[in-house]
């Protein structure tokens, strides 16, 4: 499984409807063969940042499979609009998981 990082900053005053957005169109993300999960978490410190990680089987699912379909295009189209500047966007595996310890 690969971890794909994407940083996102979006324009003040639209974190709402960009979180709106997001919600709306990771149907196409889910959509490409290869995905395995997403999530997106918004910085309490810089509330215009988000970062969007999603699962895939390999890179090439994201870059190939995702990156080079129609669902991008539409994916973008949803959040673009929202973006200050382009994503930056980096693939991670992991190194450590360490589950929650009980209480």
């Amino acid at each position: 499984m690969v971890l794909e990082i994407a940083d996102l900053n979006v324009r003040p005053g639209t974190e709402d409807e960009f979180a709106a957005a997001v919600r709306e169109g990771v149907r196409y993300i889910a959509d490409t063969p290869g995905f395995g999960g997403a999530r997106l978490t918004r910085s309490i410190e810089t509330p215009t940042r988000f970062v969007l990680l999603v699962e895939w089987d390999s890179v090439e699912a994201h870059t190939v499979g995702f990156r080079q379909s129609e669902n991008f295009t539409r994916w973008r189209e949803l959040i673009g609009p929202h973006l200050a500047g382009e994503p930056r966007v980096e693939h991670a595996d992991d190194v450590l998981t360490q589950p929650a310890l009980g209480h």
